[in-house]
């Protein structure tokens, strides 16, 4: 992980996106009154956002086990089922 000053990154932009993107380098970019930014790769980015899914898609799956073990469901025969989409 690099941290480099704005005016550093401003002047060697392509240098720092070439280790990010080349060396799979984070880089803190800091400012003026802690108003910092970071820059990763795309394939971080996506990757991060796909993690973050996937938390959010196991938590569901978590609350619905917790769900059908406190007996929060609703049983239906297939002829049932059938009967619903027909309504």
């Amino acid at each position: 992980m690099l941290a480099v000053n704005y005016s550093t990154i401003r002047e060697n932009l392509k240098s720092y996106c070439d280790k990010v993107t080349d060396n799979n380098e984070t880089v803190i970019v800091t400012r003026k009154d802690e108003k910092n930014v970071v820059i990763i790769s795309l394939e971080e980015w996506n990757a991060l956002q796909k993690a973050a899914r996937n938390v959010e898609y196991l938590s569901k799956i978590d609350r619905s086990i917790n769900d059908i073990k406190e007996g929060n469901v609703i049983t239906k025969t297939m002829e049932e089922l059938e009967a619903m989409e027909n309504e």
